[in-house]
């Protein structure tokens, strides 16, 4: 390696900086969660975010005996992924458990930050949600600054609605009772505008539309992040639904649908783009969203589970070392 003389410049970026930004970005969804999910919400988020930053903390002070980087925001910023992908009832000795998996088992096991595999946040929701499979699928209704918590309200996602209609259209054909459900059922579906503004039931960081793609351009905007993770995906899943909805409009979602709801726009701009487990190049990145992408809608569409997004992302963080291996930026002196 040829070094030049100095003196360098300097980006000005830096860890710390990069997981704080992400932070930042995440406000604008965390207040609407903290404003239609109320009591639960904070508690389920503080429990996650205290915990991940404690078990970073012991790991490394007294297991790995190194010195501790809790300061570099990575631990807070995955308890906070983590409690977006819970529902706000969760019991908190369950999101205790979610994040020792996510720091222990999903990060600091691989040897701590930048070499793990698999996003951790996404790890210990696949681990809680395999382990406490009703729990994990008990979803509140949104009720304005509510003080309830483990007696809230609870009620069906927008994409069980739609994954419901679709097998109710589906019987139709041969049952009078089935017509009048899904009837029932499409009135339940929300609509755009409800869809965009968060007025509706799911896990805290899924349910606002708006204010994820508000998080999502200030972080392009700082280039924390590139745009070629966010819109490969999205325009993957989008195309894929089009062509789904034009050939059996009855039965299958429209694209903006499929796009507003579920996991989908924090997957794609928080969660997907995590710098260790995503590729290193731009086509790369491409084609790693394109994979989430399809994934995803193949699970929506014609698997048992409504919403796809967190196993299609943790499929893809693996064929990451894979995509980099095969798809290489060209050695500078080749340039």
């Amino acid at each position: 390696m040829i070094i030049s003389n100095s003196p360098h410049t300097h980006s000005g970026n830096s860890i710390q900086k990069n997981m704080r930004r992400v932070i930042y970005a995440l406000i604008p969804a965390y207040l609407v969660a903290l404003y239609f999910f109320g009591l639960g919400a904070l508690i389920v988020s503080l429990t996650c975010m205290v915990s991940c930053v404690v078990f970073e903390y012991v790991i490394q002070k007294f297991m790995l005996k190194r010195e501790p980087t809790i300061c570099d925001c990575s631990a807070l910023l995955t308890g906070l992924l983590l409690s977006f992908n819970l529902p706000s009832n969760l019991p908190w000795w369950m999101a205790v458990l979610g994040a020792a998996f996510a720091i222990g088992i999903g990060k600091m096991v691989f040897g701590g930050l930048g070499n793990n595999p698999f996003n951790p946040a996404l790890t210990g929701r696949v681990f809680l949600l395999i382990s406490f499979p009703a729990a994990m699928t008990t979803w509140p209704r949104p009720i304005p600054l509510s003080m309830h918590y483990l007696d809230a309200e609870t009620g069906a996602t927008p994409l069980a609605y739609i994954k419901e209609i679709a097998q109710l259209k589906v019987d139709a054909t041969s049952s009078a009772t089935a017509i009048k459900e899904a009837t029932q059922a499409i009135g339940q579906v929300p609509d755009y505008l409800q869809l965009l503004i968060g007025n509706i039931g799911g896990s805290m960081g899924e349910i606002c539309a708006l204010a994820l793609l508000i998080g999502g351009i200030y972080l392009i905007c700082t280039k924390t992040i590139t745009w070629h993770i966010p819109v490969s995906i999205l325009a993957t899943v989008a195309i894929f639904t089009w062509i789904l909805h034009a050939h059996n409009p009855l039965i299958m979602a429209d694209p903006l649908t499929h796009i507003l709801t579920g996991g989908l726009l924090l997957g794609s701009i928080f969660m997907a783009t995590d710098y260790a487990t995503s590729p290193m190049t731009h086509w790369g990145q491409i084609i790693y969203g394109v994979g989430i992408g399809l994934i995803t809608v193949i699970i929506r569409v014609w698997g048992n589970y409504p919403e796809g997004m967190s196993f299609a992302i943790l499929i893809m963080n693996g064929v990451t070392p894979l995509i980099n291996n095969y798809i290489k930026p060209k050695p500078f002196s080749k340039l």
